[in-house]
């Protein structure tokens, strides 16, 4: 399943950080780090997903 979620995070990264832990703070922050840039949006979802175990 992390496999999934790593793989989501890279395609759509808002997708990988709810799919981890729902909405809330994260996956609203990770949405504006998706939309001022593709990159931070990919490394926060990651980060988030590696963090959450």
């Amino acid at each position: 399943m992390e496999l999934l979620k790593i793989i989501a995070a890279i395609i759509l990264p808002p997708v990988g950080v709810f799919l981890q832990v729902g909405i809330g703070k994260h996956f609203w922050l990770n949405i504006l780090l998706t939309i001022l840039g593709y990159i931070p949006g990919i490394v926060h979802a990651i980060w988030v997903i590696a963090k959450n175990k």
